[in-house]
C-alpha cells in the first residue's frame, strides 16, 4: 500500500507538537511525514524579552527540530501557497527557488504576523518583538542607543536616545517593557557619563487595563512594580504618529524618542489569505476537530485558525497562546491519524492550566490552576512551567544555566553588531510580502505539476 503524504506547514509549537506525536503513533510504512519551515528550530516565543535583555542567549529559545524529530523530512523554506483543488503547497526554499509540495493531508499551523495599522512612520521606524532576529537586534540597537547617548555632547540628542517606548499592555509588551528597563538600569552603572534617571520607558496601550486576562488583582501588582521601577505606564493611549527622532501619543504628547518597540497583538500569517476558505477576523474558520470544512483532508491550528473553544463555548475561539498551540497540535495528530484508519475524529477541549508573567529578577505575577501568585513564588511558577514546555533536555539546560550565570555574574551588555548598518524595519524581518495572491498559486501549482 502507498504511504499517505502529510505536510505540516510551520515548526512553531502547534507543528512541532503534531509532528512528534505522528512520528511516535505512527509507523514509517503508513505516512510519509514532511515539515515546512524556513527555520530548523521551534522558537520558544514566551522567553523571547530575555533574549533582548540578555538575560538568554538566542540559541537557548531555538529548540532544534533535528534533535526533537526522526524521521520527519524538514523543508528548508516558507509555504507561499496552498491550493487544495490540485493537493500543492508551492513552497519557496531558504535558496529562493519555488517548488510544489505534494500532500495527501495537509495540516496549517503557520503561525502569526505582527499586527500592524496604518500609523505615519510606524512600518518605517518600529521594531518588533516576534522573531529571534528583531529580539537580537532590539538588544543591540538599545545598547547602541547607550553608547551614543553617552558619547553625545548634544542634550536633545541625548534625550531622544535614552527614551524608549514600548507599545501593547499584553504579556509580550509588558514582559519586554520590564526586561528591558532592567537591562537599561544595570547598563546605566557601566556608563560614567550617564545617570540612570536619565533613561526613560514607556509602556502605553489603547486598552484600559493591563493584561485584563489575569484579573484586576494581578494586573494591578504588576503594574505596581513597573511604575515602582519607573516605567511609564499609560492606559487608554496609542500612537498617532512615529519619526526616526520622536513619537506621538493620540493624548497629544510628542516624546523625544529614537526606539518603539511594537508589541500590539498578532495577526494570521499571510499564507492564509492565499486559501479561498472562510475566516473568523483573519484566522481560518474550522471545526471542533480543526478540519477546514471546504477542502478534504485539510487540517489548520494554532494561531492562523480560529478553534472553537468548547471550553468557553457561545462561539468563543481560543487565543493565540502558545499553551493552545501546544495541545492542539497534538489533537490534530491524533485526527490525522484517525482521518487515516477511518476512525472518529475528535473536538479539542482544554482547560486552560493558568497564566505566568516573569517580569525579570525576583519580580513576577502567575496565576496557576487559579491560584494567584507574586513576586518569588511566581517567579518560580513562571520559570518552572517554561522549563517543563521546552521539548528537549538541551534546551532545558541551556535556559537554566543561563538564568543562573546572569543573576549570578550579571550582563557585559556587549553589541554584536546585528544589522548596524542596515534599518530594521517590521517587513524586513516577517516577509509579509513574500505571498502569493489566489491566482498566482493555482497558476504557480500547476506549472510546477507540469515540469513534475
Amino acid at each position: 500500500m502507498e504511504r499517505s503524504r502529510i505536510l505540516i506547514v510551520g515548526g512553531g509549537f502547534a507543528g512541532l507538537e503534531c509532528a512528534r506525536r505522528l512520528e511516535r503513533k505512527l509507523s514509517p510504512s503508513e505516512a510519509e511525514i514532511s515539515l515546512v519551515t524556513p527555520f530548523s528550530y521551534q522558537l520558544y516565543l514566551p522567553l523571547l524579552p530575555h533574549v533582548a535583555a540578555g538575560v538568554l542567549t538566542p540559541q537557548s529559545v531555538a529548540v532544534s527540530l533535528r534533535r526533537s524529530l526522526r524521521r520527519t523530512h524538514i523543508v528548508p523554506g516558507g509555504a507561499i501557497g496552498v491550493d487544495p483543488s490540485s493537493k500543492v503547497c508551492v513552497v519557496r526554499k531558504i535558496t529562493d527557488e519555488v517548488v510544489a509540495q505534494k500532500y495527501d493531508i495537509l495540516v496549517l499551523a503557520p503561525g502569526s504576523v505582527t499586527r500592524t495599522f496604518d500609523i505615519p512612520g510606524l512600518t518605517d521606524y518600529a521594531r518588533g518583538m516576534k522573531t529571534l532576529a528583531e529580539a537580537a537586534y532590539v538588544r543591540d540597537h538599545v545598547i547602541a542607543q547607550l553608547d551614543l547617548a553617552s558619547a553625545t555632547l548634544d542634550q536633545r540628542e541625548r534625550e531622544s536616545r535614552l527614551q524608549f517606548v514600548v507599545v501593547g499592555g499584553g504579556y509580550a509588551g509588558t514582559e519586554t517593557a520590564a526586561c528591558l528597563q532592567r537591562l537599561t538600569t544595570a547598563a546605566a552603572l557601566r556608563y560614567p557619563r550617564l545617570d540612570a534617571k536619565q533613561i526613560k520607558w514607556h509602556l502605553i496601550d489603547i486598552a484600559p487595563k493591563l493584561m485584563p486576562e489575569l484579573g484586576d488583582p494581578l494586573g494591578e501588582a504588576a503594574l505596581e512594580v513597573l511604575r515602582a521601577r519607573g516605567i511609564e505606564v499609560s492606559l487608554g493611549v496609542s500612537v498617532a504618529e512615529v519619526g526616526a527622532e520622536s513619537v506621538k501619543f493620540t493624548d497629544g504628547r510628542v516624546i523625544p524618542c529614537r526606539t518603539l518597540i511594537w508589541t500590539a497583538g498578532v495577526a494570521a500569517s499571510p499564507l492564509i489569505g492565499t486559501l479561498d476558505a472562510e475566516t473568523v477576523r483573519g484566522r481560518l474558520a474550522v471545526t471542533a476537530e480543526m478540519r477546514v470544512p471546504q477542502f478534504e483532508g485539510v487540517f489548520a491550528l494554532g494561531d492562523a485558525a480560529a478553534v472553537p473553544d468548547l471550553a468557553k463555548g457561545d462561539g468563543a475561539v481560543c487565543p493565540p497562546t502558545a499553551q493552545h498551540s501546544a495541545r492542539q497540535g497534538r489533537v490534530v495528530a491524533d485526527n490525522v491519524i484517525a482521518s487515516l484508519r477511518n476512525q472518529p475524529l475528535e473536538p479539542y477541549y482544554h482547560k486552560d492550566l493558568g497564566l505566568v508573567v516573569d517580569l525579570g529578577g525576583k519580580d513576577a505575577v502567575s496565576k496557576p490552576l487559579g491560584v494567584e501568585l507574586r513576586g518569588v513564588p511566581a517567579q518560580l511558577v513562571a520559570r518552572g512551567y517554561h522549563l517543563m514546555a521546552m521539548r528537549t533536555n538541551v534546551a532545558k539546560f541551556r535556559v537554566g544555566t543561563n538564568w543562573l550565570l546572569n543573576a549570578t555574574a550579571g550582563d557585559d551588555f556587549v553589541r554584536t553588531g546585528f544589522l548596524a548598518r542596515q534599518p530594521a524595519r517590521l517587513r524586513d524581518f516577517e516577509y509579509t510580502d513574500a505571498y502569493l495572491t489566489k491566482d498566482q498559486v493555482k497558476a504557480h501549482a500547476q506549472s510546477l505539476l507540469a515540469k513534475g
